[in-house]
């Protein structure tokens, strides 16, 4: 068996993963990132990039005011009780000292003023401002070659699945500010006249959310001169007679190879989604692994195993970070639908015909709705988003652009019937899907009226902040349009996710605890391999990116001897 030694070894090659190669790298520990797949970026590079950040450094230049106190106090009742007080609190004290080092390794992130929080009816919740987006990354920094070996991002992040658009732009296209048929312009002309970069490769140069942030990491990773392997499968930790993890078994060329770790083995492989016994076990029924929207061959739980091989304890297994999916074919995982289904005129229907939640609401907890709705027995799984001609016309949904710019007559022949399904009136339509007929005449019967009156009676859909992010301002409730005008439409959706919650349980510093709750020293866990800071909640966009980067941060502190202090311990306990 090959040997070889470094001082930290890192396990996956996602955001949270990349960025602590980077900081052990720059803080003099010799670091290997071991990497299964044959392409690095994880679930990251499919991203929208965002990072939960509260009190960021870029909340005063859009205008929000926030503070550590209420962000803690708003993150604790979030996550109610399980994750620690001092975990929790780690997080919220050193998220913008991790957002302040990405933008010294080049990675800038700038406050998005009016993302709100997922949870406005939480207090100390804000409107606004907690969620980060990462600024525009020209490829040509990380080069054709390292391009070559990162993963792409998803066609659905992109226009017409080539160009990109950054989370602002996507916001003002879909809310249709007059604006957006500017940038729109110039984002396809600046494409179409980059023929020197054109002439080299597919992918745009303009790198946007988490194709970003990505490349911005493998481009420091290299700077910093971080060793990396693809097709490099982890296969088990090494420990000596104390129980101290020393190093990882490898695959390498079809060889197993012995790697000791001086200081310590991180593991960042991403969740367990991928492996459908594990789902089995862990997770809500029915659970598919195909339902899933991250990258295929890897998420698999190679290293949750491994971890519980030496003692590590395990949390928050049954809990994922939800979103309804659809099955597009030609595309390699299932497609996450994350805010078409706020825009209005458009419903979501169970077996019966019926509506069952707020469609604009979060997409952890519409994922959870529909699992709900099937031990119910009331047909959640699949679930069916119906609109109408005149929301075909002028939305997309899915794969399907606005029928204005293409009709269904220049979509693929096999999309009727498997991605789509038409009728020209709700009988029809009903006949096709297997719903209740009565059920979805009321159904639309219903939202068109609310649509009328401004007020959702049923599920106050666009009654709060975070659900009008995404809707149509000019109207007299930006989420509610009318089901009306035939031909009808109806999209099939599946409880999926963008990963798996449960992990390693890790202390504030990331080292994984055992069974006992004692540290097992040597070994750290950040992102979806380890139990979520977040609990059962997702407090704001881009809360798995932020804790995954903020925990390596710290991780690597106490690696190289320096922990980060609590910086307000006298918070800890408070009730809130």
């Amino acid at each position: 068996m090959a040997e070889q030694e470094y001082d930290l070894i890192v396990v996956g090659s996602g955001a949270g993963a990349l960025l602590g190669a980077i900081r052990a790298q720059e803080q003099g520990l010799k670091t290997l990132v071991v990497e299964k797949t044959d392409l690095f970026g994880g679930t990251s590079a499919l991203s929208g990039g965002g990072i939960w950040i509260p009190v960021n450094y870029d909340q005063q230049n859009a205008g929000v005011k926030d503070d550590l106190e209420t962000a803690f106090s708003y993150m604790k009742r979030c996550v109610r009780g399980m994750a620690s007080d001092d975990r929790v609190l780690a997080y919220v004290e050193t998220a913008n000292k991790m957002a302040e080092y990405l933008r010294q390794i080049g990675i800038p992130y700038r406050a998005m003023a009016r993302y709100a929080d997922y949870y406005p009816h939480i207090e100390g919740s804000k409107p606004g401002g907690r969620t980060m987006d990462p600024m525009d990354f020209n490829a040509a920094k990380l080069g054709l070659d390292a391009l070559e070996t990162m993963r792409p991002g998803l066609p659905s992040t992109q226009i017409f699945g080539r160009m990109s658009m950054n989370a602002f732009e996507a916001h003002s296209m879909l809310s249709r500010e007059f604006k957006s048929r500017f940038s729109l312009v110039g984002i396809m002309l600046k494409y179409f006249l980059d023929y020197p970069w054109r002439g080299k490769t597919r992918r745009d140069r303009r790198m946007t959310g988490g194709q970003a942030l990505v490349a911005g990491l493998l481009t420091a990773a290299n700077k910093a001169g971080v060793e990396m392997w693809r097709n490099a499968p982890f296969k088990e930790l090494m420990q000596d007679a104390s129980g101290r993890v020393t190093g990882a078994i490898v695959e390498k060329h079809g060889q197993r190879t012995e790697i000791k770790a001086r200081r310590g083995v991180m593991l960042g492989a991403g969740g367990f989604e991928r492996n459908q016994q594990m789902r089995d076990q862990y997770l809500n029924k029915p659970t598919k692994a195909e339902w899933t929207a991250t990258p295929v061959g890897g998420n698999e739980g190679d290293a949750h195993r491994a971890g519980q091989t030496v003692g590590a304890q395990l949390h928050l297994m049954d809990w994922s970070w939800g979103v309804p999916t659809m099955d597009v074919p030609m595309e390699p995982a299932f497609r996450g639908i994350f805010v078409e289904r706020s825009l209005p005129g458009c419903m979501v229907v169970n077996a019966k015909g019926q509506r069952f939640l707020d469609e604009s609401g979060p997409y952890p907890e519409f994922q959870q709705a529909m699992l709900a709705e099937e031990a119910k027995g009331n047909g959640g799984v699949p679930a069916w988003i119906v609109f109408d001609a005149s929301f075909r016309a002028q939305n997309p949904m899915g794969p399907l652009m606005p029928g204005s710019a293409v009709p269904d007559s220049k979509l693929h022949k096999n999309w009727l019937n498997n991605v789509y399904w038409k009728g020209e009136t709700l009988d029809d339509l009903a006949a096709q899907i297997g719903v209740d007929a009565a059920g979805l005449k009321d159904s639309a019967r219903r939202m068109t009226e609310y649509a009328k009156t401004g007020k959702d009676l049923d599920f106050d859909r666009g009654g709060n902040v975070f659900d009008r992010y995404y809707g149509d301002p000019r109207l007299k409730n930006p989420n509610l349009g009318p089901i009306e005008k035939g031909p009808f439409y109806a999209m099939r959706l599946w409880p999926g996710e963008i990963g798996t919650k449960g992990g390693l349980l890790t202390d504030r510093e990331g080292r994984v605890l055992n069974t006992e709750g004692q540290i097992i020293e040597g070994l750290y866990c950040v992102g979806n391999n380890s139990a979520s800071v977040m609990g059962p909640a997702y407090a704001g966009a881009g809360s798995t990116l932020g804790p995954a980067m903020t925990f390596a941060f710290r991780a690597v502190a106490d690696l190289v001897g320096k922990p980060l202090p609590l910086e307000n311990p006298h918070l800890l306990g408070k009730a809130v």
